[in-house]
């Protein structure tokens, strides 16, 4: 059986694979492959992991070999948040999602590699080392969830958690190849990561399949009440409604000047992207996105700003111990004004309210995930990444929208090419319905980089 060609719900109800058969698939592709991409910060392993219970297998995510950014906090497993101030933190329990995939079976395989602090969307870490694109070496994974997305990309684990505070899950899945799947703030609980930012931060799964970002949000999902903006609200079933027909849905493909900046070769991609809905019944109209400018820049203004305010103590202690990068953004967040972010957060009112009338009229909003293919890794200027890299992506963590990225083609270097896929809020079900009916009609997500095979 090829397990990489299964989805996680083709591996749960299989009887012919078992927990330790897929464990072993993916640790060796660890040991082939972290050396060289550098996923992981921490691996775990495979004979200290705790075996399943028995009668586990009706769970839903049993045996399942998940990576784990390295902001969550796991219990009794080094958890560095990429930082050398968090280098030897062993948290004494795990986060709320943690516990929730331990519960739902999963087994944990490693601590992605991630962006120092999550402030970044390069991966390249100073101080434990920068993760790369497994379809070209040479080029950032994206960031902050970096080693996540490689890991999912390439078999060393089979989902993973990631974080987005302005793009982290799916500029990484974009760039990678994978899906990534930011859902509404307050539908999975923050408690138990690292904070980048207090009214940005979401958490959410990496997969290689829009059915298995159902299924992870199935299991990550749900109220917390020490979760101060964790929003209780009914339980979805995002994998039982995804097969779902799409016929007489209005689509939003978004134009402008400020998207048709973006690199020809991704308009292209996401403007066949839109042929294939058409071709399924879906009415597609161009709409003028703008005011996405507007909103792109307040998310990088708070950020910053709470970022800052985060690690105040840090920055003002030892400054040294941060990367060139990460400090140059928390300095700059320490310098806003009140003023500034007083406007910041009325514009993030305003492009709550522009959503809300857009989604009024239609009922999917479609756009680039990056304006750029992976760019490379080394010699690059890691501020104007994140500027550049987050241009399609920052807006919806200052609306809370759900939002998911997936692959759509490929570059003529052969560089992976997202489409993203916006709703109204708490709509998770229509973003995860419309990825799986484009992902079923299409072969992109099939392919692999040549370094993982």
């Amino acid at each position: 059986m090829n397990i990489e060609s299964l989805s996680l719900t083709d591996l749960v109800k299989s009887r012919e694979v078992n927990a330790s058969d897929l464990a072993s698939a993916c640790y060796r592709q660890i040991e082939r492959l972290n050396p060289t991409l550098n996923a992981f910060i921490t691996v775990i392993p495979q004979d200290e992991d705790a075996p399943l219970p028995t009668g586990t297998r009706s769970k839903p995510l049993y045996g399942i070999p998940i990576a784990v950014k390295d902001l969550y906090d796991t219990k009794g497993i080094r958890t560095t948040s990429g930082s050398k101030f968090f280098a030897n933190n062993f948290p004494v329990k795990d986060a709320f999602v943690v516990q929730k995939i331990r519960k739902a079976g999963a087994q944990i395989v490693g601590k992605a590699n991630t962006h120092e602090i999550a402030l970044g969307v390069t991966n390249n870490n100073p101080h434990f080392g920068a993760c790369r694109n497994p379809w070209d070496v040479t080029c950032t994974p994206g960031g902050s969830s970096g080693g996540s997305a490689v890991a999912v990309a390439t078999g060393m684990a089979l989902a993973a958690l990631g974080t987005d505070t302005g793009g982290s899950i799916r500029i990484p899945a974009a760039l990678c190849g994978v899906v990534g799947l930011k859902p509404t703030f307050g539908r999975v609980s923050l408690r138990g990561i690292l904070p980048l930012s207090w009214n940005l931060d979401h958490a959410g799964p990496i997969t290689r399949k829009v059915e298995d970002a159902a299924l992870m949000l199935q299991v990550m999902g749900g109220y917390d009440q020490l979760d101060p903006v964790s929003v209780k609200t009914l339980p979805g079933d995002y994998s039982g409604h995804i097969l779902g027909g799409m016929k007489e849905r209005k689509i939003a493909l978004a134009v402008g000047k400020y998207v048709e900046a973006a690199d020809p070769e991704i308009l292209a991609g996401v403007r066949t992207a839109a042929l294939v809905f058409q071709e399924q019944g879906l009415s597609i109209a161009e709409v003028n996105m703008d005011f996405l400018r507007e909103a792109a820049l307040a998310n990088g203004i708070m950020t910053q700003a709470d970022g800052a305010a985060f690690h105040r103590e840090r920055l003002q202690e030892h400054p040294d111990w941060f990367g060139a990068d990460v400090r140059q953004r928390l300095e700059a967040g320490a310098a806003v004004t009140s003023s500034e972010y007083a406007l910041a957060r009325r514009t993030q009112a305003e492009f709550k309210r522009k959503c809300d009338l857009l989604f009024e009229q239609y009922d999917l909003l479609m756009l680039p995930t990056t304006p750029i293919p992976a760019p490379f890794l080394e010699g690059e200027n890691a501020i104007e990444r994140a500027r550049q890299l987050t241009r399609f992506t920052a807006p919806f963590n200052l609306s809370g929208l759900p939002v998911l990225s997936l692959p759509c083609g490929f570059t003529k270097e052969g560089l992976p090419i997202g489409l993203q896929i916006a709703s109204r809020a708490w709509n998770e079900v229509g973003v995860l319905r419309a990825g799986y009916a484009f992902q079923e009609a299409t072969e992109w997500h099939k392919m692999k980089p040549k370094i993982a095979l």
